[in-house]
């Protein structure tokens, strides 16, 4: 089966452009023109949103960020014709995984479009299904990408799922930021340090007693610190 994309904009032009080409490279192509009407068509088995900011009504921010607190992953790459860093940490910090500034060329969109994905269906479980990690009232279940502190479920983007599953995985082992740039956003160009601190700072916040398990050494990286268990 095809994987689903929904493209939002405002700029019917822009619509059209982006789904007759996703489209050439096999995609189902789904297009809304507002937010609140991309909240209507959006479907589970979307694999991803190319979501515009800067939309009359509902912004893309707002958007994805309500997506994000009703537990929607979706993975979502922003569209926008602001580039300042301030715009683009603000777009990761709702949930969003990618960003791209417009004017694009389509090739770049393409290559986005497939690098996230590409991430997401690494993510995916084999055959054998791993064991779930659990870290005092942390449990991870890499099966069913899901996340508890205690019995409450916390809700995670794909990318910060991905983050805490590769901390958790390597505890014995501390992260410089470039190692997690290389490791999570290999295929995503411009990604810096300070996006992989908002990820980690977002992280800390919605795990809320289990916090503190994301340790920072001064110099040298983050790890998930089971002594602080």
């Amino acid at each position: 089966m095809n994987e689903k994309i929904l493209i939002v904009d405002d700029e019917r032009d822009i619509c059209e452009i982006l789904e007759f080409n996703l489209a050439n490279e096999g995609f189902e192509i789904t297009c809304a023109y507002s937010a609140e009407e991309a909240v209507e068509k959006l479907v589970p088995d979307h694999s991803l949103i190319l979501l515009d900011v800067m939309m009359g009504g509902v912004s893309g921010y707002k958007m994805a960020e309500t997506l994000r607190r009703k537990g929607n992953k979706v993975p979502i790459i922003f569209l926008t014709a602001r580039n300042a860093e301030n715009d683009m940490l603000t777009g990761f910090s709702v949930g969003g995984d990618d960003y791209l500034s417009k004017p694009f060329s389509i090739k770049e969109v393409v290559a986005r479009v497939k690098a996230v994905l590409k991430c997401g269906r690494a993510a995916e479980p084999a055959d054998a299904a791993p064991a779930k990690l659990t870290f005092g009232d942390l449990t991870i279940d890499p099966v069913l990408k899901e996340v508890f502190v205690g019995e409450e479920r916390i809700a995670l983007t794909k990318t910060e799922f991905e983050l805490l599953s590769l901390l958790a995985s390597n505890s014995s082992r501390i992260f410089s930021r470039a190692d997690l740039i290389e490791t999570l956003w290999a295929d995503t160009p411009y990604i810096t340090e300070r996006t992989v601190d908002v990820h980690i700072t977002r992280l800390r916040k919605k795990l809320g007693t289990c916090a503190s398990l994301i340790s920072n050494r001064s110099g040298y990286g983050y790890r998930l610190d089971t002594s602080n268990r």
